[in-house]
Formats: C-alpha cells, structure tokens, sequence
C-alpha cells in the first residue's frame, strides 16, 4: 500500500510547487530617498537647478557725449549693415579719420554724436541711400606729465584721472618735488591754457600736468 501511495505523494508535491512558482509575487522598489536613508540614515532631496544669471554692461562714461574730439583718440565707427566700413580708426596729427570710400573726416573739436552725423552726411552723397552710423571711444588720447616724478612721460588716459592720479601712475613725486601744486596745460575748443592747480584737480585727455621743483 506505501508503494502505491508514493506516486501519488510525488505528483501532489510537484503541482504544489509548480504552484508556487506560478504565482508572482509583489517586489517592492526603493525610491532614491528610501535608498539614502537606508544608506545614511536620511534622506537627501536632489539639488535644486541653477539660478541663471544676468550680467549688466557697464555704464558708459557720462564724459563722452560732451567729449571733443582731438588727435591721437581712437574711435570706433560703426555703420550699420555695412561690415566693410565698421572698424576701429585712429585721429591722425591732422584731427581726422580715413574711411573707406569717403576719405578723410575732420574729427578735431567734434563730439562723438556730430562725428557720425558727419559720416553718416558723406555717406549718403552717392553711396549709402539712408546709412546709420554709431561713433564710440575706443582709447582716450594720452596724457603727459613732466618735471619731478619719478617716471616723467606719456600714459593712457583713464576716465576720472586727477592730477594726483597722475602723478602716481608716474612713479609718485621725487624727493625734490613740490607737492601741494603743478602747472597743468588744457586744451579745448576755446583754446590752450596753463593754470597753477592743486592735486586734486581733474585731468582730461591731452593734458600736460608738470611738476615743479620746490625750493626749500
């Protein structure tokens, strides 16, 4: 009788495992944070997308719209859809610029503004029907200073320079050096003047700053 029941045990122990295998079974999926604070002990939010930011130009030197224009400043003319014209021109020792095209332009005593209406006016006389032009400084012509420094000569200028400024770009004064006043020669469009000015003072592009010896 055990030997026929065998069989039988065999078969039912063969469908109730096939049974079991059959039947799937729920599998739980840790998320990243569960996974953390297994790990770590907590859980770590992911990092939060960087903030963009905006970055300003600079301001443009409130000096230049009244700015006239003089011999050794350099310009950069920008004329509008035309890439040929576009460029960076340097004021020769005669006041003017040389463009394409149009030849020189009398640059001395005009301000940035006047210097584009007057390219954009020989532009407009055979070549370019209605033609938009933009003049910006590029560099400052330089400035000079002279006398008792220790590094007397010429240097770039940089806008809201004083005398005092430009005697430390010099080198600072030598010991011989008088130092609560210099003789500083200005030119504009009224004409060239010299004038006994203390340190402070403000300092334009061109200018000649000479530093006198004291006496005692």
């Amino acid at each position: 009788m055990r030997g026929v029941l065998a069989p039988f045990s065999c078969l039912a122990a063969a469908l109730v495992l096939s049974g079991c295998m059959g039947r799937t079974a729920p599998v739980a999926v840790a998320s990243q944070s569960s996974l953390d604070t297994i790990a770590y002990g907590q859980s770590y939010a992911a990092a939060p997308a960087p903030i963009p930011v905006a970055y300003a130009e600079p301001a443009p030197v409130r000096y230049d719209a009244a700015y006239h224009l003089d011999a050794g400043d350099k310009l950069r003319v920008v004329v509008y859809g035309q890439e040929g014209l576009t460029n960076t021109y340097a004021t020769d020792a005669g006041g003017a610029i040389t463009m394409p095209l149009i030849g020189p332009v009398p640059a001395r005593g005009r301000t940035p503004a006047g210097l584009a209406a007057e390219i954009a006016a020989k532009l407009r006389r055979g070549f370019i029907r209605d033609p938009s032009v933009a003049v910006e400084i590029e560099a400052y012509r330089p400035f000079f200073i002279l006398g008792e420094v220790a590094a007397p000569g010429q240097y770039p200028y940089v806008p809201s320079m004083t005398v005092e400024s430009a005697v430390a770009i010099a080198g600072g004064f030598s010991p011989r050096a008088r130092r609560d006043s210099v003789t500083l020669t200005h030119t504009d469009e009224s004409g060239t003047g010299r004038f006994v000015v203390p340190p402070g003072t403000p300092l334009s592009p061109g200018d000649t700053v000479l530093v006198g010896e004291r006496w005692f």
